[in-house]
């Protein structure tokens, strides 16, 4: 009886510990139970779409992870001279060859629909090893480095590229395209800031170390990929999208048509849908274009010539700070506005976005390039939001997944060219703030007036989310 007592009662020192380890573990389950509810609000967590979130929230831990071993490696830790070189050296060894490859990247997704959350882990796991290879890269700086790098950017795109089809298949009921895919992107930024003081205190201790965190989080993603519901690997009414002309025009919102396909198949293109969608991916394209500039020229600028009173860490802390919070607030207006007149809206931020780099250049200094580091932020979410709406409106459902697949391949595209713009001019502020103004006007000729007039004709045939 003694020794049945015994084992009933734990006695004082058991249940002190039990009592430590509940208080010790409460503020980490309390963490995730709230980080759940609002992942799984609205019926995303019976849409699977909470899931995805979550999933998007690692993939941008990690991410950020490898970003900062990189970038203190490439550019923090040698003269200004030798950065540039190497971040030169960085951009031809991985983004010449993601050139080529991004192009691949959308088509060859589009033909494993049933595999997309195979493809997903693939792309975490492939990151998970890949940090790992880098782990050892970072602390020579040997060329080894950038093979590993291009593999990581590569992995990197697919993921985007994959989760960009998935969202549709995800929707709750009552749900818009626009709001899901701000969710996705909102999870995505809060986990970037609170992974990049992370990674930044790891990078303390040793340059090896945000990699190995980056190894943990991609293999926790690779598990959670698996987690997504069955339905994402469904390709049931799917058919691919084409970004070239098709003969024929919309008729009753369904696309125009163009033979060439297996047995006479007819396939839809995205020219045929109306002009929206394109003029709308020209828009976003000059907005990528001037978010790869704005990093790598900003960048060097100001490292060999920070702001007036500020250290070169300080001033890239400025500008990093204010386009991650005008991109956070980008996507939250976006989600409040939904679907409302897209086209209004990308030509609005397109001409937000020039007047603001146009004001820099014309008054270069700390508050002008600050303001355009924040709005270009802004406006590059509010205009891609937009697009996702003009999507979801204008293209069939069966072939909306490959839509997505495909403008998001272009759209990567555009950011690795303005990048390389970015990393080529001479360090001049005036030079580079006009530059970039060029960039968005580019856009603007080619989509504005498209967009403007298909604002008010209005949508032909809109649909309600």
């Amino acid at each position: 009886m003694a020794a049945a007592r015994s084992h009933q009662d734990p006695g004082p020192l058991r249940r002190t510990g039990r009592a430590v380890g509940r208080a010790l573990r409460a503020p980490f389950t309390g963490t995730a139970r709230s980080i759940r509810r609002a992942t799984h609000a609205h019926g995303a967590g019976e849409s699977g779409l909470g899931k995805l979130i979550e999933l998007h929230a690692v993939n941008g831990a990690g991410d950020v992870m490898i970003t900062v071993a990189l970038a203190s490696t490439v550019f923090f830790s040698v003269p200004t001279d030798e950065a540039r070189g190497r971040v030169a050296l960085y951009l031809a060894v991985t983004m010449a060859p993601f050139t080529l490859l991004a192009p691949v990247i959308g088509p060859l997704l589009d033909r494993l629909p049933h595999g997309r959350r195979a493809a997903m882990a693939a792309s975490m796991l492939a990151r998970a090893v890949l940090a790992v290879a880098l782990s050892a890269a970072v602390a020579t700086g040997g060329l080894e480095l950038y093979p590993a790098a291009l593999g990581v950017l590569v992995c990197s795109k697919a993921y985007g590229v994959v989760r960009s089809a998935v969202v549709p298949r995800l929707l709750p009921p009552r749900f818009s395209l626009v709001k899901a895919n701000s969710r996705v992107t909102l999870a995505g930024l809060l986990a970037t800031g609170i992974a990049a003081p992370i990674g930044a205190g790891l990078q303390t201790v040793g340059s090896a170390w945000p990699l190995y965190g980056a190894c943990a989080i991609f293999l926790c993603g690779t598990v959670l990929a698996f987690t997504l519901p069955g339905k994402v690997d469904s390709a049931k009414g799917e058919r691919r999208a084409r970004l070239v002309p098709a003969h024929g025009a919309a008729v009753s919102g369904r696309p125009g048509t163009r033979r060439g396909g297996r047995n006479g198949e007819k396939r839809p293109g995205l020219r045929s849908v109306g002009p929206s969608v394109l003029n709308g991916l020209q828009a976003n394209a000059a907005h990528r274009a001037l978010s790869g500039f704005l990093i790598f020229f900003l960048a060097f600028l100001l490292r060999e010539q920070p702001f007036p009173g500020q250290s070169a860490v300080v001033s890239l802390g400025i500008v990093g700070v204010a386009a991650g919070a005008g991109n956070a607030i980008g996507t939250a207006v976006g989600s409040w506005l939904r679907a409302r007149a897209p086209e209004a809206i990308v030509v609005a931020v397109l001409a937000l976005a020039l007047g603001a780099a146009v004001l820099a250049a014309l008054l270069f200094g700390t508050v002008t390039v600050a303001l355009l580091s924040a709005v270009a932020g802004f406006t590059l979410a509010l205009s891609k939001l937009s697009l996702d709406a003009m999507i979801q409106r204008d293209v069939p459902e069966e072939v909306r997944a490959s839509a997505f697949a495909r403008s998001e391949t272009a759209l990567q595209m555009a950011w690795v060219v303005g990048g390389g713009i970015g990393i080529a001019l001479p360090l001049n502020g005036v030079l580079g703030m006009s530059v970039a103004a060029g960039l968005l006007a580019l856009g603007a000729a080619a989509s504005v007036r498209g967009l403007a007039g298909a604002a008010r004709r209005g949508s032909p045939h809109p649909r309600v989310a």
